[in-house]
This record gives C-alpha cells, sequence and structure tokens, in this order.
C-alpha cells in the first residue's frame, strides 16, 4: 500500500496533481506502519530489531520526507514530491525484499547509538535533497537569469542556510553518534563501517570548517557534502548491502 500511494503521489501535472499532492501524506503513515511492523519483526517469531541494509535505507528516507512534508506547509516545494516519492516507492520495495535480521541491542547506549545514526542519515539526506534544490536553482539561473528563488519558491540564501543548518545539526549527531560508538562497541575494529562513518565525518567537519574560515558556496560546497554524504550512506547501508547481498551473510 505505501508503495503503490508513493507512485500516486510521483505523479505530475492537470487533474492528477490534486490526487498526488493527497496521495504523499497517506503513503508516508503507511510507510510509517510498514516500518513498525518490519523493524519490530511482527509476525515473524524473531527476538528484537530487524536490522539491516534495506530498514536502514527506508528509514532515513521515511525522515526525509517527513521533513520534507513539515516543510512544505511553509514553503510550497511541488517538484521535491516527484523526487522524493519514486524514491518511497524504491525503499519500502528493497525492505520488503530484504527485511534483514533480529538483532538484541546489548544495552540502552546502544539503542541510542543505532537511533542517534538512524538521524544523522536523515539530516544529511535533507541536507543533500536541499544541495540538490540549491544547485538546481544557480543552474536554472545561470540560464534564464536572475529570478526570485531560482523557481525553487524560496530565497536562494535562504535555502542555503537552510542546507547548511541541516549540515551542521546532522554533524553534530554524527558526532554524538561516533563517540557514542566508542563507548557501546564490545570491541573496537577498523571496518569498513568504521573506517568511512570517520571518513565522512571528517568531510563534513572540512566542510564546516571551509564555509566558516573561507567562505565555501555554491557548487563547491554542495561538492563537499555529495561527498560526506556518499562517505556515511557507504558506512553502514553499502557495508551491510555488501554482506546481506553479495556475501550472503547475516548483518551484524
Amino acid at each position: 500500500m505505501a508503495s503503490l500511494l508513493y507512485a500516486v503521489a510521483a505523479l505530475q501535472g492537470g487533474r492528477q496533481e490534486r490526487w498526488a499532492t493527497m496521495a504523499l501524506p497517506a503513503a508516508w503513515m503507511a510507510h510509517l506502519l510498514a516500518l513498525i511492523f518490519d523493524l519490530s519483526g511482527w509476525g515473524t517469531g524473531g527476538q528484537g530489531t530487524r536490522l539491516g541494509f534495506a530498514p536502514v535505507l527506508s528509514l532515513t528516507v521515511w525522515i526525509v520526507i517527513g521533513v520534507h512534508a513539515v516543510e512544505s506547509r511553509f514553503v510550497p516545494l511541488p517538484a521535491v514530491r516527484g523526487w522524493l516519492a519514486p524514491v518511497g516507492v524504491l525503499v519500502v520495495l528493497l525492505a520488503a525484499l530484504f527485511p534483514g535480521d533480529s538483532r538484541q541491542f546489548g544495552s540502552p547506549l546502544a539503542a541510542f547509538h543505532f537511533v542517534l545514526g538512524v538521524g544523522a542519515y536523515g539530516l544529511f539526506g535533507a541536507a543533500v535533497l536541499h544541495g540538490a534544490l540549491l544547485d538546481a536553482a544557480e543552474r536554472r539561473m545561470r540560464m534564464k537569469g536572475p529570478s526570485p528563488g531560482g523557481g525553487t519558491g524560496m530565497p536562494l540564501l535562504q535555502l542555503e542556510r537552510l542546507t547548511f543548518r541541516f549540515v551542521e545539526v546532522g554533524f553534530l549527531v554524527l558526532s554524538a553518534t561516533v563517540l557514542l560508538g566508542l563507548f557501546t562497541a564490545t570491541q573496537w575494529r577498523w571496518d569498513h563501517k568504521t573506517v568511512f562513518s570517520l571518513l565522512g565525518w571528517a568531510v563534513f567537519a572540512a566542510l564546516l570548517v571551509g564555509r566558516r574560515l573561507q567562505g565555501w558556496r555554491g557548487r563547491r560546497a554542495t561538492r563537499w557534502l555529495y561527498v560526506g554524504a556518499a562517505l556515511l550512506l557507504l558506512s553502514y547501508v553499502g557495508s551491510r548491502f555488501v554482506l546481506e547481498v553479495l556475501l550472503g551473510r547475516p548483518s551484524a
């Protein structure tokens, strides 16, 4: 149902626009119910929380769509729905095909570490979405000349500030996640997840320092944002995808 509603929400133009606008919040709620059933392992008889690359990716996209839903109440961004709805279809189907494996957290701190990590994913996902809007608006301005907001419905300076506000908050949450991971890990391992997480943290730190001291803006700043987000995506989702799908090993 969630994937079907997201497919309706992806429709653009004409009389379909009204149905698509109403379908997105309905899809978001259906997505939430699917996540609750999937992550809890409801009806499967498993103990603990079901984790894997697809459930975490699905939860991340759900957070980003939720951010867009709140934001669109203040600033209309109809084009964003056409980007997010197909991604919603994809992640819901992926979570259905690759539901992950049941895992019990060793302590409440370990569970909090997971929550913080997914929260950081969601915040940086929102930052990437706004960065893409910023780049698209700047391209339109170069091609067609100056226009209010570059066609985004939001002033460019406001869009830029909002983009890097998500980066700043995401960096704080990611930093807390890394520190908490140091205290909750039973044995420190330099595995792919650790290496990519620290590389992503370093890229975001460099981006914030460069923006504060050197005034990085525009494409230069968003390139650093995309690189950091890609490294962070590889840290958990990428490493779990390799283990679960390519190597056929259960997620850890």
